[in-house]
């Protein structure tokens, strides 16, 4: 098993997870289990690794998700990403777009388990962190749950221990990735009994998953649970996963105090050539279902994308979205 606590994680997700979201996150969940969007092994191996790799140390735990079916490559690039400081490094065996099919990755691979047993054991040979799996329940014909026994029960002869896993077949074939998020039905007494006929192995349940109250039901049959699309769009429900989840006896950070937090962060990027917008885009949701929602999402979108902006237009979005009410630090300078 992992030595990493999986009970809680904010899954992989493409043009989503960057540093500045991870970053924005940890502030709401101090416990969960962090992880990167998907990154090429021959983009780690070839591209701008500062780029693709770097993050800040208040992520950790953080695990980096990597793409492709070379185990040479994969092994190189898992080594390359602990050697940048991740806790964890995850294969994705679950993405269905046309461009993950096209460099034979993602979630095609589970048609080929053995080629997955061979990529995890590369990896494991040169990292000693955690290697780890996402996967779906099958994909297009090969969704039968002796398919799913098969490709897990292979990949974990190979070393592999956790595997978090997409209660969704994907259709690779007719199905956008949109729509294989949405239109497969989610089937997670599925995930239930691969647990089941896996004690020594740690599962984590994904897909569809909207509350926390959702995310305590399932932990009563797997061993932890993974939020997507519902931690981003709706990120405050973070807020509320070290007391529910962890049982920890703190009280839930504010709206306020989670973006007077991000402050530093937002003018250090600035200062050091980034955009606002950068970090500014992953935290329109913070307000959602709150009265002037509509009002804090409305300015960012309107002034953090515009060259020259600075820290400043956070604290006017707060203000705007609490009311008019003081936006303090930089505004009581």
């Amino acid at each position: 098993m992992s030595h990493l606590n999986h009970r809680f994680c904010v899954a992989p997700m493409m043009d989503w997870t960057d540093r500045h979201c991870r970053f924005f996150h940890r502030l709401l969940a101090p416990r969960a289990l962090l992880y990167s969007e998907m990154v090429t092994a021959e983009a780690i191996l070839f591209g701008k690794r500062e780029m693709l790799l770097g993050f800040s140390a208040e992520e950790h735990p953080v695990a980096l998700q990597l793409g492709g079916s070379d185990p040479a490559k994969l092994g190189e690039a898992a080594a390359i990403g602990e050697g940048t400081g991740y806790d964890e490094i995850n294969l994705n065996v679950g993405c269905p777009s046309d461009r993950v099919q096209e460099g034979r990755f993602g979630a095609c691979l589970m048609a080929e388990p053995e080629l997955v047993g061979r990529c995890v054991a590369a990896m494991q040979a040169r990292v000693s962190v955690p290697v780890t799996v996402k996967c779906r329940i099958g994909i297009d014909a090969q969704d039968s749950e002796a398919d799913l026994e098969r490709f897990i029960a292979t990949v974990a002869a190979a070393g592999c221990r956790t595997f978090m896993v997409h209660a969704r077949k994907a259709w690779l074939d007719g199905l956008s990735p949109k729509e294989n998020r949405e239109v497969p039905p989610l089937d997670y007494d599925r995930v239930y009994r691969l647990k089941a006929a896996h004690p020594e192995l740690e599962i984590i349940i994904n897909g569809g998953i909207t509350s926390l109250d959702a995310a305590a039901a399932h932990l009563e049959k797997v061993d932890g649970v993974a939020l997507g699309r519902a931690a981003y769009q709706n990120p405050y429900l973070l807020a509320e996963a070290d007391r529910r989840l962890f049982a920890v006896d703190s009280a839930a950070p504010s709206r306020r105090a989670v973006i007077e937090a991000l402050l530093p962060y937002a003018e250090h990027h600035v200062r050091a050539g980034g955009r606002l917008n950068n970090i500014a885009r992953h935290i329109l949701g913070l307000y959602a279902g709150r009265p002037r929602a509509r009002a804090f999402r409305r300015h960012i979108a309107e002034q953090a994308p515009r060259a020259g902006a600075g820290a400043e237009v956070l604290l006017e979005a707060m203000r705007i979205a609490e009311g008019g009410g003081p936006a303090s630090l930089l505004a009581a300078e």
